[in-house]
């Protein structure tokens, strides 16, 4: 679907003061890029509709060229925050509609963009909120390098095609990331498991090195499972973090959870350093990490 621009007539989004962030970065070399702190964009994706392209007026950088809605990010503002809230902007975007997956920057030192990959989750109509837009389109993924593209998206095209069907899972076995640091956990393990789901949410939205996962050079932000079972069962829930409460065992619960994102085409990683779990996953085609895998991230 095509979104037409509004009439000569229709209001236009108002603007308020102008944003610090909002100024060119001059290059060494002479070239400018827009965007103080620098500028990030969003790639949504829809299952069935494609993905979001914006169609730049003529006036603008690079002007009837086709791209990602995206601006200059504000100070202090995460890639995902700037990305979701240029969307919003530019395109209508509900800033809940759209789960980010993967973060691609390019960082020339001295400025850098990143994109951040989003899954639609709640399907919705883009409208065009911003004089830079002469159309917002879906377009089916196998049609995009058909049009007329910005320079630095079509550069970039091949590579974010390549990870938008990589979908990474990681499901954590509490009980035993808990038991790996002996801290007092025993005295209170719904205390213990509820503190360590937060910390991993507090992770969740700012995503996991690409080494850690072994997925090329990008920051993802993978669907996390956190399985406890026994006492920790009353453990709390929290934001970006999926809780199991296993009924019975808790080791037969996260085998059943990484056996169905397995078939859901996951790309997942079981948390646990028991041997016996890590080979009952790994035979359901996950890939086993050990406790220190997960509190290393943590602490960083």
């Amino acid at each position: 679907m095509t979104i037409q621009p509004p009439g000569p007539d229709e209001p236009r989004r108002p603007h308020g003061p102008r944003d610090p962030g909002d100024a060119w970065v001059v290059a060494p070399t002479g070239e400018r890029y827009w965007g103080r702190f620098g500028a990030a964009g969003l790639l949504a994706v829809d299952a069935e509709r494609g993905v979001l392209l914006q169609h730049r007026v003529s006036w603008s950088h690079f002007g009837d060229t086709w791209a990602l809605p995206g601006g200059a990010r504000h100070e202090g503002e995460s890639a995902c925050d700037g990305a979701l809230r240029e969307a919003a902007e530019e395109a209508g975007v509900p800033r809940t509609a759209v789960q980010p997956r993967v973060l691609s920057v390019l960082d020339l030192g001295y400025w850098s963009y990143t994109t951040v990959v989003g899954d639609v989750v709640d399907p919705f109509e883009p409208t065009i909120s911003d004089p830079e837009s002469r159309e917002l389109a879906w377009v089916p993924v196998a049609e995009v390098a058909d049009y007329p593209l910005h320079p630095g998206f079509a550069a970039s095209w091949d590579r974010l095609r390549g990870v938008l069907d990589v979908r990474p899972a990681v499901i954590v076995d509490v009980a035993n990331v808990v038991g790996s640091v002996p801290d007092g956990w025993w005295r209170d393990r719904a205390g213990a498991a509820s503190r360590l789901i937060e910390r991993i949410a507090g992770i969740s939205d700012v995503g996991i090195p690409a080494a850690a996962l072994d997925l090329g050079e990008q920051t993802w932000l993978p669907e996390w499972t956190a399985v406890v079972e026994g006492q920790a069962r009353s453990a709390a829930e929290a934001r970006g973090v999926d809780v199991v409460r296993a009924e019975a065992s808790g080791d037969d619960a996260i085998a059943v959870a990484a056996e169905r994102a397995v078939v859901a085409g996951r790309v997942v990683t079981v948390v646990t350093s028991d041997r016996g779990l890590a080979q009952r996953v790994t035979d359901a085609g996950a890939v086993a990490r050990g406790a220190r895998w997960l509190l290393d991230l943590l602490d960083d």
